[in-house]
């Protein structure tokens, strides 16, 4: 490309970033990693009813916990700031007047009343009203006033708005990298506000004045933002940027796992799911959003799982690194079609990289929670019982539940594996057990040679029988690894302790023992 790439990602602090918008970051950044460029992230402000303290913030937290990193933005600075829309209030007033000068823009001063009673009245008539080529002729504006009454309105301080001037009859055509031609003729198209009397502009016109200033060559953005891009390329026309206009993408919806309509915060809660990447506390209701990281979703999960929610790597490969992501990533790839969100798949990916942390990084993981339950164990202990247990989990969080019989004797054992395992005559066979553990080597082939070649199988027993017992005896219930690695792992001892307390606690189940075969 001759032209430095550099994109922009650009949210409004109005709440939590969605999981939809932390994709539109991750591909803007991919974009531009891959090519060289910059990315910068600007907020948009502009809608200040809308602002909400803390999202901002949450923003940056968000985007910098999944390893999104930013060359230019707020939170750094740049060539290009101030990165705030708030901050560049004063900058937005003269493209306004510009636009005012050269025909591309008039002041509109319909009171709000004007308007709704105009839509009132469309209706009646089975229609929608808009302000357009065709009505503005008719409302009070600078198009349908003198001048003399347009100057008189304006010195006395009415309240005004800008809006763009859509010649009419005009068909208007935007490239887009993944849709490519869209047209839309003007008539079709509402004469959207600007800019407002108390100073500060819309979305369209500070997106525009911005992306210029700040030498954006692509904007990858929602395809929620398509119907726009029509007024956004008549305003680089109307600025005379047409030839430094950025290239446009607009990026699929994610949609509901049911695939009916775009995935929201109700369907998060419904299916027990996060749509956000960070738990948010909402500051004027008090509630509590829950997010990726505190459910315990490693960040390369996160975004290896977005990354394939609406592209496609044309491999059946699914396991990325963010590297290969920026290595293989294409605009060209991204598909027209909304992506369903699908609830296990993301618990897949959570699994595969909780395999791929180190014994070390999933002990740290694990530390919190066995200092909650008051365990004190050497490292080096946890560490293996870490590397041995993982593969069996999908999120730091079920390592307790996972492992905890390494650190605690049972108390309490399953009744119904009780029942199905602990048959009369058990109590015999779990006393051989001890036996076996005191005299043979304290080695796995002594053990198991002993255990399960002589005793077992030399007497014909029935090995699910005893060996289940076995394990509920130490665990507590019938899972866990194989047996004679799980008592290798917590001692000869601590394994004898834990028998002789089930013998002592389940005894027999029935009057009658049944011996086993001399």
């Amino acid at each position: 490309m001759d032209q430095k790439v550099r994109v922009r990602f650009a949210p409004s602090p109005t709440g939590p970033l969605h999981i939809g918008g932390v994709r539109t970051a991750l591909y803007n950044y991919l974009f531009a990693r891959q090519n060289g460029g910059e990315i910068i992230l600007r907020i948009e402000d502009t809608d200040q009813t809308r602002y909400v303290p803390g999202a901002e913030q949450y923003i940056i937290e968000a985007l910098d916990w999944l390893g999104i990193r930013f060359d230019e933005g707020v939170h750094i600075g740049g060539p290009y700031g101030p990165y705030r829309q708030s901050d560049r209030k004063a900058i937005y007033r003269q493209y306004a007047e510009q636009l005012l000068r050269d025909g591309w823009a008039y002041y509109a001063f319909d009171k709000p009343e004007t308007l709704d009673a105009k839509r009132k009245e469309y209706e009646s008539q089975k229609r929608t009203f808009q302000y357009d080529c065709t009505t503005r002729d008719s409302m009070e504006n600078s198009l349908s006033l003198t001048s003399a009454e347009v100057e008189r309105r304006l010195q006395a301080g009415e309240h005004y708005v800008v809006r763009f001037k859509f010649p009419a009859g005009i068909d208007i055509t935007v490239h887009d990298l993944i849709r490519g031609d869209v047209t839309m003729n003007s008539n079709l198209l509402d004469d959207k506000v600007l800019f407002k009397s108390d100073g500060m502009p819309t979305y369209h016109l500070a997106n525009i004045v911005d992306d210029h200033s700040m030498h954006i060559t692509h904007v990858i953005r929602g395809e929620e933002w398509l119907p726009s891009a029509p007024l956004h390329v008549m305003l680089y026309r109307a600025f005379g940027w047409e030839e430094t206009m950025p290239r446009f993408a607009h990026l699929p919806l994610l949609l509901k796992p049911e695939g009916n309509g775009k995935l929201s915060k109700r369907d998060g809660d419904r299916l027990g799911f996060p749509v956000f990447p960070l738990d948010w506390h909402d500051p004027e209701s008090g509630e509590l959003s829950s997010g990726y990281r505190e459910r315990g979703y490693l960040p390369e999960a996160v975004v290896n799982m977005l990354a394939l929610l609406g592209w496609n790597p044309g491999t059946e490969q699914e396991l990325f690194t963010m590297d290969e992501l920026i290595d293989r990533f294409s605009i060209e790839h991204i598909s027209k079609s909304g992506a369903k969100f699908n609830v296990e798949k993301a618990r897949w990916f959570n699994h595969e990289y909780m395999q791929k942390l180190s014994d070390e990084e999933v002990a740290a993981l694990f530390a919190p929670q066995l200092e909650a339950h008051n365990i004190k164990a050497a490292h080096e202990y946890i560490v293996k019982v870490c590397g041995m247990m993982k593969e069996r989990v999908s999120f730091p969080g079920e390592l307790w539940d996972t492992c905890s019989y390494f650190f605690e004797a049972p108390t309490t054992y399953d009744p119904a594996a009780v029942k199905k395992r602990w048959k009369s005559g058990m109590t015999v066979h779990m006393n051989k057990v001890i036996e076996i553990l005191e005299t043979v080597p304290f080695d796995y082939e002594a053990i198991h040679h002993a255990l399960l070649d002589e005793y077992i199988a030399g007497r014909q027993l029935n090995t699910g029988q005893v060996m289940n017992s076995l394990r509920l005896a130490v665990v507590g219930k019938t899972v866990g690894p194989d047996m004679i690695t799980l008592i290798m792992t917590i001692g000869k001892d601590e394994t004898v302790r834990r028998v002789r307390r089930a013998i002592d606690t389940i005894g027999e189940v029935e009057e009658k023992q049944e011996q086993p075969n001399n």
